[in-house]
């Protein structure tokens, strides 16, 4: 199985970029793992939120593949434990899944139309945090699932 992390919006700024890369670099030792940046809309300061969102999804879902499995990061999904995440990246391992993608939408979140092509949806929490931060906490939380998975000493649960 292959992990994907999707985020529309700009590249990795310098302040979480070396904790991604490093997070990343620690979980290609149990899954293949990539980012892909999605830009958003050009003159997208023009746009309403709603639009906006309409574009995004255009732009996802062009990107979408029939096999890829999708987890959506929205603030109205459901939370889970980082047990529980674990638990569900094995599932989809056990499932055979060819592409697990991580979805992080834009700054007004997902159109609805994204969010009914996701397997699930997933809040990481009630608070709202910096859209680069969630790119940082994905990946740390998809590191500790891995190490979860393995039984290592990294979680201490």
């Amino acid at each position: 199985m292959k992990i994907e992390c999707w985020s529309v919006g700009k590249d990795h700024e310098a302040s979480v970029n070396s904790g991604i890369q490093d997070y990343t670099g620690r979980i290609s030792r149990y899954f293949p793992v990539e980012w892909h940046i999605l830009s958003p809309p050009k003159n997208s300061h023009l746009l309403s939120a709603g639009d906006l969102k309409r574009k995004e999804a255009e732009t996802i879902c062009k990107a979408l593949k029939k096999e890829d499995v999708m987890i959506a990061l929205d603030e109205k999904g459901r939370q889970f434990t980082s047990i529980e995440l674990a638990s569900i990246l094995q599932s989809k391992a056990n499932e055979s899944t060819k592409n697990l993608i991580f979805l992080i939408g834009g700054a007004y979140g997902l159109d609805e139309t994204v969010l009914q092509k996701a397997s699930i949806v997933w809040s990481l929490s009630k608070l709202t945090f910096p859209h680069q931060l969630v790119r940082l906490i994905l990946a740390e939380q998809l590191y500790r699932s891995c190490s979860i998975l393995r039984n290592e000493k990294y979680h201490h649960g």
